[in-house]
């Protein structure tokens, strides 16, 4: 490792200086140079090629286990140590979390649901538990904002919609393209936060025309709607915050390819067990056929 070390930086240092500083000898780092390389040495340098690939197709959004679970994935057999140890000394890492901020406005007199979820967020089968919630994108033309709709089984989105507004049509416009692309039975269990566009009386006619139950987070605690606020930080830390949107339409083209092509179907979840929501749930249903 101190040969490769002075080896690489040797057009910045003079080999002799280096030599005595790490403790080695002049004589042995030039006899290590002409020393044929490793077979480990050439299977670390061609991994590393790959773990670099893997790396820019994710746009630097994965970290080493989600990195190692898609060379599994190719049929690559290799530890996630070495996996790490490859992305560490190519200073490649998964995009780090920032702070976002709440947009709910509960301060509002009309009536709220019970916390009926209650933190369940493991449900037996798809299209029996959505949570749903809204944030913002800033753009040079003012903010945009995005309501998603999440089916807590595969963690996939199932509805989502876009607007310069925050108001209960933005939010109806999600549900609405969950319910036809879906079309839940009856009795699946909506959760969100208290705000005003959920409480609204438009959103909670459309939830009992379609024999929606509701459900709502306790007032101020956001671990009620905890996979709902992950997505927005996988969002927020995967897109949004190293994004400069000149126009509502270039945010709103990212967010599409970022939650149907990238989020849906190719980012890989540790809770499920590292396959995208429509790859678990396509399983699901394969099992369920056999």
């Amino acid at each position: 490792m101190k040969f490769e070390f002075i080896d690489a930086q040797k057009a910045l240092f003079p080999v002799d200086f280096m030599c005595q500083q790490l403790g080695v000898s002049r004589s042995g780092y030039y006899a290590w140079q002409q020393r044929p390389e490793s077979e480990r040495h050439k299977a670390d340098r061609d991994l590393a090629q790959v773990v670099t690939a893997v790396h820019q197709e994710s746009r630097g959004r994965y970290g080493s286990p989600r990195v190692h679970a898609e060379l599994r994935a190719r049929g690559r057999r290799v530890s996630r140590k070495r996996v790490a140890r490859l992305m560490g000394q190519q200073g490649l890492c998964a995009r780090k979390k920032r702070r976002f901020v709440q947009t709910t406005d509960s301060r509002h007199a009309q009536p709220v649901a019970p916390n009926i979820l209650e933190r369940d967020f493991s449900p037996g089968q798809p299209n029996s538990t959505w949570a749903t919630d809204i944030t913002y994108v800033w753009t040079r033309q003012g903010w945009l904002y995005l309501a998603v709709i999440l089916d807590l089984f595969s963690r996939r989105v199932v509805g989502w919609a876009m607007s310069e507004n925050i108001d209960r049509h933005l939010v109806l416009n999600a549900l609405d393209m969950a319910l036809k692309g879906r079309q839940p039975a009856r009795g699946l269990l909506h959760h969100s936060d208290r705000g005003s566009q959920y409480t609204s009386e438009d959103y909670q006619k459309a939830l009992a025309a379609r024999g929606i139950q509701c459900s709502m987070s306790c007032k101020g605690n956001c671990w009620d709607n905890a996979v709902a606020e992950s997505f927005f930080s996988s969002l927020k830390m995967e897109l949004v915050h190293d994004a400069d949107f000149a126009t509502h339409e270039q945010a709103r083209t990212a967010l599409f390819e970022y939650i149907e092509v990238f989020y849906n179907r190719q980012r890989r979840h540790s809770s499920l067990g590292y396959l995208s929501p429509v790859d678990f749930e396509l399983g699901i249903l394969t099992l369920l056929s056999t």
